[in-house]
Formats: C-alpha cells, sequence, structure tokens
C-alpha cells in the first residue's frame, strides 16, 4: 500500500516507520512483561504470564478495529479527507517517478499480477533470499533468552532487552533515509548485516558479560536490513498488481525461515548458543550472496536501459534501485 502513495525514493524511510514498529514492540514489550510478570500474578486467578498474553491482546485487536477507519486506500479511490486537485497530485507523483514504466491498470489482477509474479525468477530468487534473512534474525524472538545467559535475574534481564532494540530503531531511521537519497539498497543491507554477524562472533568468543551485551546491539541492528529488503523489493517491481502478489508471495515463503527458527534456539544448545549463531552466520552469508547476484541483475538491466534511450536520442529515465 505504501508504494502506491510515496515515489521510490521516499519508501525506504516510511517503510522504516511502518515496521519499526516490531522493534519498538520488542523493545516495550520487554518493559511491559517486566512489570506484569512483577505485579499481575494471581490477580483475579490468573497468573502473570497469562495476564501479559490478556493486555497485549487486546491492545491490538483494539487497534485493528481503528485500523479499519484510519488506513486510506490507494489514491484513485475517492477520499473524504483528500481535494480532487490533491489526489490527482498523488497520481501524478507516482506516474512521473516511474517515467511510463508502470502498467495499464485497466488489465486484470490475473493478467498483470498473479502469472507475471509467479513466472518471474527474480521473485523466487527473493524468497529464498528473505527466507534465508528470516532464520538468520530468528534470535528475535529469543532476545530474552540470549540476556539471560548473562545471569540476572528475570525483571532485570527484561531490561536489557530495551536498549539494543531502541538503538536499533534509531539506527534504521538514518540507514533508510541514506538509502532513499543514494538510491542504493545492497549495501544499506550488506552493512546491518556485517553488523550482525560481528555480534554473532562476539557471543560465540566469550561468556564475558559486557561483552555479550554488546553483542546484542550488534544482532539488533541486522534487523534494520529486513527493512531495506522489504523496499527493495517494492522499488524493483513496477507494475502495482504484480508488485502485490509479489510481496505477499515473498514474505509468505520467507515464514519458513521463522518455522525453522524454534529448531535454531534448542535449550541444550545453550548457554552459549554456540551452534545458533553460527547457523545465523551461515544464514547471513547465503543471503549476502543471493541479494548480490541480484543486484548484478539490476545493474543489467539499468545498462539496458541507458543503451535503448542513447539509441533513441532519448533523456535518462527509469532506472532500478541496486
Amino acid at each position: 500500500m505504501l508504494t502506491r502513495w510515496y515515489k521510490r525514493d521516499e519508501l525506504g524511510l516510511r517503510m522504516a516507520y511502518f515496521t519499526c514498529g516490531s522493534s519498538l514492540g520488542n523493545a516495550f514489550g520487554s518493559l511491559i512483561a517486566s512489570g506484569v510478570l512483577t505485579t499481575m500474578n494471581n490477580r483475579l486467578g490468573y497468573a502473570a504470564w497469562r495476564w501479559l498474553f490478556f493486555i497485549e491482546g487486546a491492545l491490538t485487536c483494539i487497534l485493528a478495529v481503528v485500523a479499519l477507519y484510519i488506513v486510506p486506500d490507494f489514491p484513485t479511490t475517492p477520499a473524504s479527507w483528500l481535494t480532487a486537485e490533491e489526489q490527482m497530485l498523488a497520481q501524478q507523483r507516482l506516474e512521473e517517478d516511474l517515467k511510463g514504466v508502470e502498467r495499464d491498470p485497466s488489465k486484470s489482477v490475473h493478467e498483470s499480477g498473479f502469472v507475471e509474479a509467479l513466472t518471474d525468477w527474480t521473485v523466487w530468487w527473493l524468497a529464498i533470499a528473505l527466507t534465508a534473512l528470516n532464520a538468520a534474525l530468528s534470535f528475535g524472538p529469543f532476545f530474552p533468552i540470549l540476556a539471560a545467559t548473562m545471569g540476572y535475574g528475570p525483571t532485570v534481564t527484561l531490561l536489557l532487552c530495551s536498549p539494543p532494540w531502541l538503538v536499533g530503531v534509531t539506527t534504521s531511521f538514518i540507514i533508510m533515509r541514506r538509502s532513499d537519497a543514494t538510491g542504493n539498497r545492497f549495501w544499506h543491507i550488506i552493512g546491518p548485516l556485517l553488523m550482525g554477524i560481528i555480534g554473532f562472533a562476539l557471543a560465540i568468543s566469550t561468556m564475558n558479560t559486557a561483552i555479550r551485551y554488546l553483542s546484542l546491539f550488534f544482532m539488533a541492528q541486522a534487523t534494520v536490513s529486513y527493512i531495506v529488503l522489504l523496499a527493495w523489493v517494492s522499488n524493483s517491481i513496477e507494475s502495482s498488481s504484480k508488485r502485490a502478489v509479489a510481496m505477499a508471495f515473498i514474505n509468505a515463503c520467507a515464514s519458513a525461515g521463522n518455522i525453522g527458527a524454534s529448531y535454531l534456539w534448542l535449550a541444550s544448545w545453550g548457554p552459549s548458543y554456540a551452534k545458533s549463531y553460527a547457523v545465523c552466520i551461515l544464514m547471513c552469508l547465503i543471503a549476502i550472496v543471493m541479494l548480490w547476484v541480484y543486484r548484478l541483475h539490476l545493474l543489467h538491466l539499468n545498462d539496458k536501459l541507458a543503451s535503448n534511450e542513447r539509441a533513441l536520442g532519448l533523456p535518462a529515465g527509469f532506472r532500478y534501485f541496486t
């Protein structure tokens, strides 16, 4: 939906705003959990962990209902909060950004979206790359367990989980703003992944409390790569119907990375979790290699576009973000 409102060089930062909710949830979720587990045990006959489900689940459901009336449709859909001129401007901005590359919207979804997405090898390639990336980022749900290896009690451990995620949110805005400004996605994915690899390596190398806590800060940086990759996928597919199908398909396939994640953090591998960290490093490297190949493909397409423009004497037009 964001791709129907924002230009390609605006999308990364907006994607960071959108996905930072996950990191903030990890940060403040730990603080909320610490308070609930400490004060709500046996209230009204329910264990504290049940209260945690009640409170967080209720908030999620309330926000979902509110979202029905807040989240807008596309610019082409009549909206009471936009004038006709503002709607035309929103549509014109995207048309100028794509410079005629966008497909004819009158074509059916089956013609221009579903079939095109599933017959495009790059969609499958990105799905596998995102699956590997999801596996590398599987430490997220187990963050409190990893923090607990430092030897502190449950309350202190949950409190220590917040700062790494807050730093990750801050850097995501900085990285995404620069990625938008430069039109580069690949290197802004690699940077956070390398930070994550450093964090995994530090955690493997020692059981020192200070260094292991530092490693958590490095690991949290790796989640920024997921945001950049989502923006890159959106930037790389011109047709809106194909993009919708591709985004859904890639995210659905990437969920396989989350399915296997539970088996990467076995209690028997603790407290060092060296095997788990080693698998995460391997998944990072696989994702890096696959995304490098994808970048080469986009560079080749950009060269072809430039050659065609020179041959026809046209000014520089659409280019893929690399």
